[in-house]
């Protein structure tokens, strides 16, 4: 007979493990890309834009899981933003390097460095 306690511990251990896997597989997909290969989906409206305070790797795991609370609090807080014409015209005009990551349908992005002189 399978104690109830043993039971949630493994599957809490499961879950760490699955979490740390999810982790781990997003952090080596993250990379640097200009914003003009980031443009395309821009256009698609699939691109978010994470803020300078927050965490990219949180903010994918909030996709990739489909966690509207959280995304919505972040949403209304600004630590994820909808990127503005405004925004996408100054990263072209700049030549923008952004760190980025895909989540289906989504690509978010953070932090900038400008390739102009």
């Amino acid at each position: 007979m399978t104690d109830k306690t043993e039971t949630a511990e493994v599957t809490d251990v499961t879950d760490v493990t699955e979490r740390q896997a999810l982790v781990a597989r997003l952090n080596s997909e993250t990379a640097k890309i200009s914003w003009l290969e980031l443009q395309k989906h821009y256009a698609s409206g699939n691109v978010l834009g994470v803020a300078a305070g927050a965490d990219l790797i949180k903010v994918a795991i909030a996709l990739n899981e489909d966690n509207a609370t959280l995304i919505q609090t972040w949403l209304s807080d600004k630590s994820v933003f909808e990127v503005t014409d405004r925004q996408a015209m100054e990263w072209f005009e700049n030549q923008t390097i952004l760190w980025a990551l895909v989540i289906p349908p989504f690509v978010s992005s953070a932090g900038t460095q400008s390739l102009s002189t």
